[in-house]
């Protein structure tokens, strides 16, 4: 005797036919596979998605920056830094060098590392000096900005940092030889002169732009006092 199922799910069948039917009911092998999409289990992934629990599937890649140079972390280019070195120290636009770069490509490292090496050349047992120095810097270089900006100019904070950073590199480079003439006073005045007009005239070709017309000694000036100051930082006048 078969009785017919109201919901089409389940069916009744007699004893006598009962006996005729045999077989095994086999479970679904479910596997929870929390690596890639392709490995996982449909019905499991179905099942945590549907019951709010997919976020246990996502999986983080792996960083591909951990295995980076040190330099490439902290951006520092050694190349770059060094061209801009010379554009400084070689300031005169019939040598050809893309002087540009300097106020447009800003970087941090290159202008810190001329500032720290002057510290270092100025400190003669003083390492106050070098914090004293690098204040000079950050807070002279925003005064220029802020004068550039109200006399029109183009230019961000970030550029005006790294100009005046790197131009210190003529002080530098003038710092030897007044340990050597340091007995002719006469000439030694004009070495220190030269390295200021060199410092003022490598940072303000690149900072005062047309766009300042008359306005430029507004800005030059300041320039000029700044690295008179460095100067004075190092010689102790």
């Amino acid at each position: 005797m078969q009785f017919s199922p109201n919901n089409g799910d389940f069916t009744f069948v007699s004893s006598a036919e009962a006996e005729e039917l045999s077989g095994t009911i086999v479970a679904p092998d479910v596997k929870l596979n929390m690596g890639s999409d392709s490995g996982r289990d449909p019905y499991a992934t179905t099942f945590l998605r549907q019951r709010g629990y997919g976020w246990l599937l996502e999986v983080e890649e792996d960083e591909s920056d951990d295995n980076k140079p040190l330099l490439e972390e902290l951006d520092i280019d050694l190349k770059d830094i060094y061209y801009k070195l010379r554009c400084v120290l070689m300031p005169m636009p019939s040598l050809g060098y893309n002087r540009q770069v300097v106020r447009d490509n800003p970087d941090f490292w290159g202008p810190l590392a001329v500032v720290l090496f002057f510290s270092m050349i100025s400190i003669y047992g003083q390492f106050r000096v070098v914090s004293w120095i690098i204040t000079i810097w950050i807070f002279g270089s925003l005064i220029i900005f802020l004068l550039a900006r109200v006399l029109g100019g183009e230019v961000s904070y970030g550029q005006v940092l790294g100009v005046i950073g790197y131009s210190l590199l003529p002080l530098i480079v003038i710092a030897p030889l007044l340990l050597f003439i340091g007995g002719f006073e006469l000439l030694s005045i004009v070495i220190k002169l030269f390295g200021v007009f060199w410092a003022a005239y490598s940072a303000a070709s690149l900072l005062v732009g047309d766009e300042f017309k008359t306005k430029k000694p507004l800005l030059i000036y300041p320039i000029f006092l700044l690295y008179i100051y460095f100067l004075s930082l190092y010689t102790g006048v």
